[in-house]
């Protein structure tokens, strides 16, 4: 079955998972912590990754959606006290997320808000645990990322960036996604059009990130991949080509995501409501591409032929129709959101890092604006 090397050596293809066990000796991890959560251990996924793990582990079930910092330093703490040598997460984003701030948190000295990414540049993260991501949704693509994101307890969601951060390996077997429900399969798979569509969108010039991002585009919503994966969850073509273009968008997003992840991380940040990270961005996303498009004109004529659009369509009405079709809620009303959230939104979607990756600079008023359109 293929590997692919990109940034991180990969083992991509339906059975993948049975490769657990010879990546963890070429890792030379002796007894892995696994990171997973309730809803992957009730559905019998770790059961299936257990099967390949060949010696002794210890295993953290609990992970919460968006994982906060206080988690992650509880789980530190448990880590620290297993003796255990390498984690393996297994999951989703928040699995992913929170294995990885583990892992740095249990490597370096002092508080994990030190660590942070930020425009004047966080404390330097170094060597970390070796990590083995298994993705079971497709949708973050964290398995093959340099970042992290965690709910800081001063609220911010904070994003964590540093080629250390990205897994020693990624396993990514599209048959563990096969009983992803359908609004999940949608969520998920809108999180990766999202990265696809902003990492196009960012000012930085990387145009191999760029090409990646438009094929990742191209295979997911030109091809239909989502379509026919949310319709038919059994659909084995479907969900391989759904985790490739998770792959592609997270290997995209290296080059920058703009304002629509700004928004989802300032609202995912109100742990109360418990958000869905892949639906916020759905949501979010026609309204900013539309304030978006004058500033990169020659860029949504690519994004239109990769999702076989005329040209001259409206791309925000285009992901609209797309989000209908696949049962993503319409409004940000319909998922708890209301008008009071909106100015805690705005303020801490202007101190987030990928506010600074938008195509051009967007005021408080603008931000207020996108609020207020998508509720």
């Amino acid at each position: 079955m293929p590997v692919i090397n990109f940034v991180t050596p990969c083992i991509f293809d339906h059975g993948a998972v049975t490769k657990l066990g010879k990546s963890l000796a070429g890792l030379k991890i002796s007894k892995p912590f696994v990171v997973t959560d309730p809803g992957i251990k009730q559905v019998g996924l770790l059961d299936k990754v257990l099967e390949n793990i060949p010696g002794d582990h210890e295993i953290f079930a609990e992970t919460e959606p968006n994982p906060t910092e206080k988690q992650v330093m509880e789980v530190t703490a448990q880590y620290k006290q297993s003796g255990c040598d390498g984690i393996v997460a297994l999951g989703g984003g928040s699995s992913m997320d929170l294995a990885k701030a583990v892992g740095l948190m249990a490597s370096h000295e002092g508080s994990l808000e030190q660590y942070g990414a930020t425009v004047g540049g966080g404390k330097l993260i170094g060597k970390v645990p070796p990590l083995i991501a298994i993705p079971t949704t497709a949708g973050t693509g964290s398995e093959v990322s340099v970042g992290a994101v965690v709910i800081q307890s001063n609220g911010l969601k904070q994003t964590f960036a540093s080629p250390h951060l990205v897994p020693a390996t990624a396993i990514c077997d599209p048959e563990l996604t096969l009983g992803l429900p359908p609004h999940l399969t949608a969520a998920t798979g809108m999180d990766a059009v999202t990265h696809c569509i902003e990492a196009v969108l960012a000012p930085a010039v990387n145009p191999p990130a760029e090409g990646i991002g438009l094929e990742g585009l191209g295979r997911a919503v030109g091809d239909g991949w989502l379509i026919k994966a949310v319709q038919d969850g059994s659909d084995k073509d479907a969900r391989w080509n759904m985790m490739m273009a998770s792959f592609e968008g997270a290997l995209a997003f290296v080059k920058g995501l703009g304002a629509v992840h700004a928004l989802s991380h300032a609202a995912g940040r109100m742990h109360e409501l418990k958000l869905h990270h892949g639906t916020l961005n759905a949501i979010f996303l026609p309204h900013v591409l539309r304030v978006n498009e004058s500033a990169t004109p020659a860029k949504y004529h690519r994004l239109r032929q990769m999702m076989n659009l005329a040209e001259g369509a409206d791309i925000g009405d285009a992901i609209q129709k797309l989000n209908q079709t696949i049962g993503i809620p319409e409004k940000l009303s319909d998922i708890g959101v209301s008008m009071d959230h909106g100015s805690s939104v705005v303020q801490y979607a202007m101190k987030d890092l990928a506010h600074y990756g938008n195509p051009r600079p967007l005021e408080q008023s603008e931000y207020e604006a996108l609020f207020e359109a998508a509720l």
